[in-house]
């Protein structure tokens, strides 16, 4: 395709400013056709020759909502739809393949607000060209793209960047990929993912911060920091998603797409945190999720996006329907026809519809018969407007599209030394029960045993966006450089699904056999998590089983490196004596950072966001659990909430994970024995690393609410910080509470806290409590939002 229009054709730029009522747009057939348009809307058509409608705006002097408004007024219904319509202009492994002359017209047309699955600054630049100066309005088209953990610089998965439970590192991996994908041509990523996820069967936990709503919302927070900056006219900025909005994570059965029945309660107090926490970032779009709640899809839940979202929350950003979400309304059963699907999304505020066309193609009529769709149709053509008013696509909408700055900044050297930072930050070190970890300088003889050692398309995880296998340093190559290629010996073994070569195992037996330690790099490819690939058994593979199996039986010394997107149940690797180094899906450094962290060079302190569970029937596993009547108790005599035929507690906690340093934490000081409203009280401890190794510890404060008008879960994250201390110095790090932290979506319908006694605990994880206290609540309190989603602030001073 000749990709230089501007001498193209005149006869299109015509049509697009004939100053006419009879110009109306056919939207559902590509092309700027003029047919009749309604004689209802001659002001409608007011042009001023050789302007667009947005650039005479502009040279009245108007600016941001009132440039909006003023190209609202001169709309057609079928320009207006057109906004809200997104296309498919490529697709994923093929990004602007669907990107025709068709396409050009439709644009011309006023036909499409916006395209996904498309890059390249020159490419889309030329597409915007013909948005902004050869349709008839000049409205910027907003690119977009699901940028999840990176754009072609690949950091690790969004679960493992949650194990670096540290903000920063958040904010600074949606920093890269922000300055990559705008670079791109990209204004808009689908992420992040803030949906709370408490069962690991799930496929898509990968692509979130996991089962606590406490810690989710910082994670929320941090990644819309990353992606829009502190100013979204800035051209390397874009605009972040919080996605899925309603309860997508609490799928039945941990079934993608799968209904979710949950209560109120669970609702306000658990999965809707994060999206509160975004909005309070001023995320400039929220996604809804595919699934309904009792019944009702979040695509067309009017009480949700417009009663809870637009009106208790007050939120005006755009909201886009996920894939064909408003089509498959029909699915749903709770309309017949494609108007129809399109009429409740519109209702409940769904500005726009991703890729099924029910908006531009179906709902002309319905609209125009409908005050009540007409009145909805300019709050979301509105909104759309807004959020290119913010991206400053109207003063400059050529802005993203600097080829020189697309090849300056894709994987450069900072780029891949943040992704290594990132990666070896995410490592979370299970086991190390004979401190074979770390790995002496000259090990020996090294057998590397395992496919997902060397499998580079897994180490860059599910959602790659732009990320190459070939921008990949492997496990096994990172190995080979450190060591030298005389000293590795590298066996496949087995892979991830087919069934076990009974020879290729006995090969990887027999290296193990001839080395002086092993390293096992084990778990699931990055096909086993993700959109679409729930598991209803969560162990290991059955091939890596088999491998691992002979592998231990060896006899040697063993380091487990277990790449995963998901907890698991590991079953054979988590035996006495075993060291399991957790290494997600580590991004385009993976090598490196497993490798340094293995030797000692990067000092573990990763933590788990999500539970490891015993077994896969212990799923869903999660600390927020109600106590009940009849409280989990170790003893098998007496009755429980609890199985019968595995212990009560998970394999590995939430917040667990070692290090090659030792902590003693003391000190534990509280500002005040009482917390009034209004008031604050402030907790902190003294942590000494008594190590002779310089390492970060993960320092987390949890509390619970005893005696209150509903059952109070037994443990919730109000605090984290992960803190630096070097061997043999102290640091006392100090968290400052509100009342409004401790309160909960009550039987009244707001959220409450009750006066009594409140419990903390400060220690390494959920499971390893070092320091307890308590103090009173003297007053009950009513708060605006949901307790989970404020932020706790912390203080690190030295001792």
């Amino acid at each position: 395709m000749n990709l230089s229009r501007k001498a193209r054709p005149a006869d299109r730029r015509l049509k697009a400013t004939l100053g006419s009522a009879a110009l109306a747009l056919m939207i559902a057939v590509p092309g700027c056709a003029i047919s009749g348009a309604p004689e209802s809307q001659p002001a409608v058509m007011e042009a001023v020759e050789g302007q667009t409608i947005a650039a005479y705006a502009t040279a009245l002097g108007l600016k941001g909502e009132a440039r909006a408004e003023y190209i609202l007024a001169r709309m057609t219904t079928a320009e207006k739809l057109g906004q809200l319509n997104q296309m498919a202009g490529g697709r994923q492994l093929a990004l602007n393949s669907r990107i025709n002359e068709g396409e050009y017209e439709r644009v011309c047309a006023g036909g499409v607000g916006s395209y996904l699955h498309v890059a390249g600054a020159e490419f889309l630049g030329e597409l915007q060209r013909v948005a902004v100066e050869e349709s008839r309005l000049g409205i910027p088209l907003l690119f977009a793209m699901d940028v999840v953990h990176g754009y072609r610089t690949i950091f690790p998965v969004p679960l493992g960047i949650a194990a670096t439970f540290d903000a920063d590192d958040a904010e600074l991996s949606a920093r890269v990929a922000a300055v990559e994908a705008s670079a791109a041509g990209l204004h808009w990523t689908f992420a992040p993912m803030v949906d709370i996820a408490r069962d690991a069967r799930w496929g898509r936990i990968v692509e979130g911060a996991g089962e606590e709503p406490f810690f989710g919302s910082a994670m929320a927070r941090a990644q819309v920091r990353g992606y829009q900056g502190d100013d979204l006219t800035r051209s390397d900025t874009i605009i972040a998603t919080a996605k899925h909005f309603g309860a997508y994570g609490a799928g039945t059965g941990g079934r993608d797409y799968d209904s979710a029945d949950i209560s109120e309660r669970t609702l306000m107090d658990v999965y809707l945190p994060p999206f509160h926490a975004a909005a309070e970032e001023d995320a400039a779009s929220f996604m809804v999720a595919f699934n309904d709640i009792g019944g009702v899809p979040t695509t067309a839940n009017k009480a949700l996006l417009n009663g809870l979202l637009r009106s208790a929350w007050n939120y005006q950003g755009l909201v886009v329907s996920d894939w064909n979400s408003v089509v498959e309304l029909i699915a749903h059963g709770v309309v017949e026809t494609r108007a129809e699907a399109g009429a409740l999304a519109l209702l409940a505020s769904v500005d726009m519809e991703m890729t099924s066309g029910i908006y531009a193609a179906d709902m002309l009529a319905a609209v125009e018969a409908s005050p009540d769709l007409q009145a909805a149709l300019d709050a979301s053509v509105l909104r759309v407007l807004r959020a290119k008013e913010r991206l400053g696509l109207f003063d400059t909408p050529y802005a993203y599209h600097d080829g020189a700055r697309e090849a300056e900044v894709m994987l450069s050297p900072a780029h891949r030394e943040a992704a290594l930072k990132v990666a070896e930050r995410s490592m979370v070190l299970l086991r190390n029960d004979n401190a074979l970890l770390p790995l002496k300088a000259e090990p020996g003889k090294v057998a590397v045993i395992g496919a997902l050692a060397g499998d580079a398309r897994s180490m860059i995880g599910s959602w790659k966006a732009q990320g190459r296998e070939g921008d990949v340093v492997t496990v096994v190559d990172a190995l080979r450089t450190r060591l030298g290629e005389a000293n590795v010996t590298y066996e496949l073994g087995a892979g991830t699904r087919e069934a076990a070569d009974p020879a290729e195992i006995a090969r990887a037996v027999a290296a193990a056999k001839a080395a002086d330690v092993v390293i096992l790099v084990t778990g699931e490819d990055y096909n086993l998590s993700g959109e679409a690939r729930s598991r209803s058994d969560i162990s290991l593979p059955a091939p890596q089983r088999a491998l691992a199996e002979a592998v231990l039986a060896a006899g040697k010394p063993v380091v487990t490196v277990l790449m995963t997107g998901r907890p698991l149940d590991i079953g054979p690797l988590d035996h006495e004596g075993a060291s399991i180094l957790v290494a997600w899906f580590p991004g385009v450094e993976a090598g490196p950072a497993v490798a340094r962290t293995l030797f000692g060079d990067a000092v573990p302190a990763g933590r788990l966001p999500a539970s490891f569970p015993r077994r896969t029937g212990q799923s869903p596993y999660f600390i927020g659990h109600y106590p009940t009547g009849r409280p989990a108790d170790p003893d098998l005599a007496k009755d429980s909430a609890r199985y019968m035929d595995i212990p009560i507690t998970p394999a590995y906690a939430f917040g667990q994970g070692l290090s090659y340093a030792a902590f003693e934490y003391g000190g534990l000081t509280l500002s005040s024995g009482t917390l009034a409203p209004g008031g604050r009280v402030t907790i902190s401890a003294a942590v000494t690393n008594t190590s002779g190794v310089d390492a970060d510890e993960v320092v987390q404060l949890y509390v619970r609410d005893p005696v209150a008008q509903v059952a109070r879960p037994q443990q919730e994250l109000r605090g984290f910080a992960r803190v630096a201390i070097p061997a043999g110095e102290t640091r006392r790090v100090a968290f400052t509470l509100a009342p409004e932290q401790f309160a909960y979506f009550a039987p009244s319908g707001q959220f409450e806290a009750d006066a009594g006694r409140i419990d903390f605990g400060i220690g390494a994880s959920s499971a390893d409590i070092r320091l307890t206290g308590s103090f009173r609540l003297t007053a009950p309190i009513v708060a605006a939002g949901p307790a989970a989603a404020m932020a706790t602030p912390v203080t690190v001073s030295e001792e």
